[in-house]
């Protein structure tokens, strides 16, 4: 039996994933709105808890992801999931630590097939940014249309993939972490105004 003082990590893979994954579901089926996940990151040890804690809820051997150039995470991930690290162009998660990579992820990241939209990429971005604007969201998950705060990253990255102008129903889902353990989703046929 290993105890936890030889651990480094407290996040438990079997119950903890499936309480993250059902947060994680209720956030991209209630686009803009945020859930806590403060707890279960936290049980992580290292730089992005919030990062290393999502991609043990969705990653496996069968995932490729990309790190966009962050190597001691890359490394991180790849151990606790033994996901394989790929190219921006073919990862099916892509981690974006630094805003400045933001564009260049969005940009590079698979938007599905008209057949199979669903084999899109998600990119998670980490996003410390404080609530600066008010934003419409509307799309699937939302009862016509609902007002939700929203970050500089945020608006930024929804308004740079949109410009993307992919083709009905391909695009790319956004999920968004912050240090104080807030994950957004904006799934990839939500679409954000501001007001």
């Amino acid at each position: 039996m290993i105890s936890t003082l030889s651990r480094k990590h407290d996040f438990d893979a079997v119950y903890d994933s499936q309480k993250l994954f059902r947060l994680i579901l209720e956030a991209t089926s209630n686009p803009g709105r945020a859930v806590d996940i403060k707890g279960l990151a936290d049980k992580m040890r290292g730089g992005c808890p919030g990062f290393l804690a999502v991609a043990q809820t969705l990653l496996d051997n069968e995932t490729g992801f990309n790190a966009c150039g962050d190597r001691p995470l890359a490394e991180e991930i790849a151990s606790l999931t033994l996901a394989g690290e790929e190219g921006l162009q073919t990862a099916d998660f892509i981690f974006v630590g630094e805003r400045d990579a933001i564009r260049l992820a969005i940009g590079s990241a698979k938007c599905g097939t008209l057949t199979d939209p669903h084999k899109s990429a998600t990119v998670i971005i980490r996003d410390d940014g404080p609530p600066a604007y008010r934003a419409v969201v509307s799309g699937p998950g939302v009862d016509g249309a609902r007002t939700a705060p929203v970050t500089e990253t945020m608006r930024e990255a929804v308004a740079y993939r949109d410009a993307q102008g992919y083709e009905y129903p391909q695009g790319i889902d956004l999920i968004f972490i912050s240090d104080a353990g807030a994950l957004t989703a904006f799934p990839r046929l939500t679409r954000m105004e501001e007001v």
